[in-house]
């Protein structure tokens, strides 16, 4: 029968909140218990309103007897579907990539050649206003995309996928909405001058890319394909969105073995064989598109793009080879990139706080913010260069200069013939062009310090305050820029003892400073070497990231986990805290725990479904149809609901598994996309079947992971997490007692939550 330890009071949680039972077992605890019932609230079922996803497949009897009746035919067709989804998956994302080149390059190329132009003819105000204005069009445009469709679009969105992958379905970050505010987004605001990139939201492109297919479309907005409907379930779709962030990571840097590793190191928190191959396939097919697409622009049929966005950063060209001194300055920039990174991630946080504050009243109040960053990111580009002097042209250049075009180097801006402005070069580009401007070889004198110094100012700066505004915004493309001019910066001191390039020394601070933000090496190490076509300097890359990472880490996370945190998120680490080595699984199980009889009545699955807000229930097994109480297995609340909706009832308690095989399919339970599941006010229940049974056998999870009440918690977190599981049972130690203790979710294993509890095992060594 229903079972209860306590009565069930205000104990409601979300489809993730803390799903877990009373121990009947006392013993002296570490630590002493700080009322506990006031605490639950605050510190375990009410940290976070998200749903967990249901990585694991359960195994009852309906799972069983499906893959039994299966054909080899259709075994076949559900391996090749899965290679297919990565071929639609790696196209969509490749055409995706380019375009939001192609619009990027055009637009801000448009915007800029209409402000050259009027500078030519010394019209300096109306040129500045063209372009402030044309700035804060695109801005407002993208504000309005994110403020009032989709403000989940907002951000980078690899923290979100991250979370994810991890296990956190938080609302509508995958959405079709969300994809479509995320491209036309993030081409307006890369275009409208924002030290932002499209890299990072490119990620999160390839994840809703990959989540839209692999649940089949959207019905929310009539786009759905019954042929594409065959991964119904969490455990799929997350290979499948793990496919779409490698792919975004290819098409963001034509770097298909970068994205693979990204994937692996950064953004999934769970990894196997087959899914590699996969990713790899896909990431693959993403590098065939954008070739394709590279040289057929390249003849000029794609209007102003060609020379940016995703062409190369070459610096092949540049000599390779390196004393004790250049290993000297390497060490340096990983030292002052591991402090500038582990500075910028402590200042994003504080600015991240301010706005979440800002952005919380309403849509009108995020626009008139991005407006003014806008306003200020204007003034900045146009205003500053103003404070370089004009220099005279080298002799030996390949290029035009003074340059009067879109992108390159050695900008005219207000000087006279002959002479350029070497801050404007950087300003008055793309991020990608000033970028590659930066890592250009064999221009060793093309910038002075004064100017590096300016233009590192103002984009570390820039880039702090402008991400967390309501426009999507990758920190990729800021912290490179940032990177590679204080890179340079070193590279001109320097010079006197050293023999590397300039733009070597550009990307070693690039390196430095990604590796000091992002906290991440082979993933970075491959995309660099990827993006510059340089293998020789892999050894300098290796070590200069090596060294900022290490130095960042003593101070703070990396960004991301920073602003999962900051989200609320509830992220599992791969690493346990301390503490947890000094509390036991049983020590955070907290009531009640409602557990269920294997042949229960309909009334008390109602009156518990009603009562919580629980997703798994444990099953219990009791005479006759067991010698003594056992642990039948776990019963997920979306399989009750379908169950008692083809009202599969029995006036007596009697076992009725053959007739639900019969009349009941395994794709009945299959999971609904973008979280449109059956609810529990679908049913139509009538008052006389209140008191009749339904038997649970074919819908329980026969073999749920279980560990002992006396295991270490940091064991149970780490077993929990690289096994990607929603639910824990706790059983007992000793016999004589009932077959199940609790239930632990990852609310359990989040610091908040047992901190609260104990709020002094922190301190414990």
């Amino acid at each position: 029968m229903y079972n209860s330890n306590h009565s069930i009071t205000d104990v409601e949680t979300d489809d993730v909140e803390s799903e877990v039972g009373e121990s009947t077992y006392s013993r002296p605890l570490l630590i002493k218990r700080v009322n506990v019932t006031s605490q639950i609230a605050l510190v375990g079922a009410k940290i976070c309103p998200v749903e967990s996803l249901d990585y694991e497949i359960p195994e009852n009897e309906l799972v069983n007897e499906d893959w039994r009746l299966r054909r080899k035919i259709q075994v076949f067709q559900y391996v090749l579907l899965k290679w297919a989804f990565a071929l639609i998956i790696g196209v969509s994302t490749g055409l995706v990539g380019i375009f939001n080149n192609i619009a990027v390059e055009n637009i801000a190329g448009f915007k800029l050649l209409l402000t050259t132009e009027l500078m030519l003819k010394h019209r300096y105000y109306k040129a500045f206003m063209t372009y402030a204005g044309c700035n804060l069009g695109l801005a407002t445009l993208a504000a309005a995309l994110c403020a009032f469709i989709a403000p989940a679009a907002a951000g980078s969105g690899i923290p979100e996928v991250k979370a994810y992958l991890n296990g956190v379905d938080a609302y509508s970050i995958l959405a079709p909405s969300t994809l479509f505010v995320k491209i036309f987004g993030s081409i307006f605001g890369v275009a409208a001058g924002f030290v932002v990139g499209k890299e990072g939201p490119m990620v999160h492109t390839g994840s809703c890319i990959a989540s839209l297919i692999g649940q089949g479309g959207s019905r929310k907005y009539g786009l759905t394909w019954r042929w594409l409907r065959y991964f119904k379930n969490d455990r799929d779709r997350r290979d499948l969105i793990t496919c779409g962030a490698a792919a975004g990571v290819a098409a963001a840097f034509r770097a298909p073995v970068g994205g693979v590793l990204f994937a692996l190191e950064e953004a999934a928190s769970w990894w196997r064989s087959a899914l590699l191959w996969r990713t790899f396939f896909t990431t693959a097919v993403v590098a065939i598109v954008l070739r394709g697409f590279i040289d057929f622009c390249s003849t000029g049929s794609c209007g102003l793009f060609g020379q940016g966005g995703l062409i190369m950063y070459d610096i092949s060209a540049a000599k390779v080879v390196y004393s004790v001194p250049d290993i000297l300055a390497v060490i340096l920039l990983g030292v002052i990139g591991g402090l500038l990174g582990s500075l910028y991630n402590y200042l994003v946080d504080k600015v991240l706080r301010t706005y979440s504050i800002i952005n919380e009243k309403g849509a009108v109040v995020k626009i008139v913010l991005v407006i003014m960053i806008s306003l200020l990111t204007s003034i900045c580009s146009y205003g500053l260069p103003w404070l370089a002097t004009c220099v005279p042209c080298p002799d030996n250049v390949s290029t035009s200069c003074p340059n009067t075009d879109v992108s390159g180097n050695y900008k005219s801006f207000q000087c006279p013939p002959g002479h350029y402005n070497d801050l404007a070069s950087l300003f008055l580009n793309t991020n990608d062009d000033a970028i590659r401007n930066l890592l250009s070889t064999n221009t060793a004198k093309e910038f002075h310090i004064s100017s590096l110094l300016i233009f590192f100012g103002a984009v570390y700066f820039l880039g702090i305050i402008t991400y967390g505004i309501a426009v999507p915004s990758g920190l990729f493309i800021p912290v490179i820029l940032a990177g590679s001019c204080y890179g340079r910066l070193v590279g001109r001191l320097f010079e006197p003892v050293s023999k590397l390039d300039n733009g070597l020394f550009s990307l070693l601070g690039a390196a430095s400073f990604l590796g000091g933000t992002m906290r991440m090496t082979v993933s970075l190490c491959v995309i660099l070497l990827e993006l510059t076509n340089d293998l020789l300097v892999l050894p300098l890359i290796m070590l200069v990231l090596l060294i900022s990472k290490t130095m960042g880490d003593m101070f703070n996370q990396g960004v991301y986990d920073q602003i999962v945190k900051l989200k609320g998120l509830p992220y599992i680490k791969a690493h346990p805290e301390h503490y947890m080595k000094h509390l036991v699984a049983r020590d955070v199980v907290t009531g009640p725990l409602i557990t269920f009889s294997s042949v229960e009545m309909v009334g008390n699955i109602i009156h518990a479904l009603r009562s919580t807000g629980h997703n798994g229930f444990p099953v219990i097994d009791e005479p006759p149809f067991s010698d003594a109480p056992e642990l039948c297995g776990l019963v997920l609340r979306s399989h009750l609901l379908v169950l008692l909706k083809g009202k599969f009832f029995s006036r007596d308690k009697v076992l009725a598994r053959n007739e639900t095989l019969r009349n009941i399919a395994e794709l009945d339970f299959a999971k609904g996309g973008s979280g449109k599941g059956l609810k529990l006010e679908d049913l139509d229940i009538k008052e006389e079947e209140m008191d009749m049974h339904v038997d649970l056998h074919p819908i329980v999870n026969t073999s749920p992971y279980a560990v002992a009440e006396t295991m270490s918690l940091a064991k149970a977190a780490v077993l929990f997490r690289e096994l990607g599981l929603r639910h824990m049972c706790v059983v007992p130690k000793s016999r004589g007692r009932p077959p199940v203790v609790g239930i632990l979710t990852r609310h359990d294993f989040l610091p908040e939550h047992i901190l609260g509890l104990y709020p002094h095992v922190r301190y414990r060594k």
